[in-house]
Parts: C-alpha cells; structure tokens; sequence
C-alpha cells in the first residue's frame, strides 16, 4: 500500500504543478483551487508513504515521478522544445527512479 500511496502522491505532483502553470500566478480561481487540492493528495500520499517507507527512498522517487511527469506534460500539453540532450537525461532519471525502487530492499 505504501508503494501505491507514493505513486499517487507522484502522479499528484504533475497535477498539482500543471494546475499551477494553468492558473496563470493565481489569477484563475478553478486552477488555484487544483492546485491546492493535487498539493494535498501529493503531500498526504508521501505522508502516508512515509509511514513504512524511508524518507531516502520515498523523496526522491517522489519528486522523480513528479518532475518526469512534468517534462512529460510540458512537451506535449505546453509544447516545451526540448533537445534531445534533455530526453536523455530524462531517461537517466527513470532509471534512477527504477534502480532506487529495485537496490532498496523493500
């Protein structure tokens, strides 16, 4: 369950970060209210997340899925340009995310 909870709580930190783009500095009321409601689900998930998982494994993970599903949203809702340089290291970090899951043990 705490690994369910972290990738919700990671999938939440895209919502949380594209309501946030979308809400144009605050100045839409719909999308700061999402934005406020995805920062719940995404801290309470790490949160719960935490209760069985060591913060050194929980964290980064956590923030991995939220910023690789940021670029992600960025590219294709934002139409981000991005190098190709950059889709590199946005593989090295799924590999992180994949190898800290896989060496923790848990």
């Amino acid at each position: 369950m705490a690994w369910i909870s972290l990738l919700i709580a990671g999938l939440f930190e895209v919502v949380w970060a594209t309501a946030m783009k979308l809400s144009n500095g605050f100045s839409h009321l719909l999308w700061t209210l999402a934005t406020i409601i995805g920062m719940t689900i995404s801290f309470g998930g790490l949160v719960l997340a935490t209760k069985h998982l060591p913060i050194s494994l929980a964290y980064p993970i956590w923030t991995g899925i939220g910023a690789v599903g940021s670029v992600i949203i960025g590219a294709l809702y934002f139409h981000d340009q991005l190098s190709p340089l950059t889709w590199i290291f946005v593989a090295c970090l799924i590999v992180s995310i994949i190898g800290i899951k896989l060496t923790s043990g848990h």
